[in-house]
């Protein structure tokens, strides 16, 4: 006998639990290329491509582990050999002196505290996928 379980995403509930922060990420991914899976009526998924700020206190290989097996546990067609590559992004920070460069504690123009423009987020960049050569996904791109 197979038992599937559903797991509903709620955001809430996954913020409060500190030692959930790689899972609830991976999972957030997950959603993402499933959502863009089925709104271009992808046959597979096959790389799902994340920028990871090195200030977003992420371990990429702890979220690409975890999207895989979330990918492989929720039994999607197009997503059950899905792979979740993460690139490392350094920081970019400015200053109101007009100091841009990746200094992240003094500004070297003015002393005062630069702010992160860059460096703290993980974000799907993009998505590598296949579709039947009958799918017209000219019309869902955006970009």
């Amino acid at each position: 006998m197979k038992i599937k379980t559903n797991i509903e995403y709620k955001p809430y509930d996954l913020r409060k639990r500190k030692n959930m922060h790689e899972y609830s990420i991976a999972y957030n991914m997950y959603q993402t290329a499933r959502r863009s899976a089925d709104e271009y009526h992808a046959t597979a998924v096959k790389v799902v491509h994340v920028e990871v700020g090195s200030l977003s206190m992420v371990n990429p290989e702890q979220v690409s582990f975890l999207f895989e097996v979330i990918a492989k546990e929720d039994n999607h067609p197009a997503l059950v050999d899905a792979k979740a590559v993460c690139e490392v992004v350094g920081p970019e920070t400015s200053c109101v002196c007009g100091y841009t460069g990746t200094e992240i504690y003094i500004c070297p123009g003015c002393g005062a505290l630069p702010e992160v423009v860059k460096g703290k987020d993980v974000t799907v960049a993009r998505l590598e996928i296949e579709v039947d050569d009958d799918s017209d996904i000219s019309n869902n791109n955006d970009n």
